[in-house]
């Protein structure tokens, strides 16, 4: 069974239902398998919790 693990930002539900859907179905098509046959997991970071470039992504959010 592949396994899809998505680490990023916080996101609502729906987003993260659409977010599977897609994922699960390029995947399915790619490999060959059923949907049920694709695992996705979503994992997600505050942004306060992320730094790039040696600045926590909130703080580059205030900045914009």
């Amino acid at each position: 069974m592949p396994l899809i693990n998505v680490s990023g930002p916080v996101i609502d539900t729906e987003c993260k239902r659409r977010l599977a859907e897609g994922l699960t179905k390029a995947a399915a098509e790619a490999y060959g398998f059923t949907a049920e046959d694709i695992i996705v997991v979503i994992q997600e970071f505050p942004l306060e919790n992320v730094a790039a470039g040696g600045v926590l992504l909130a703080d580059q959010r205030r900045e914009a």
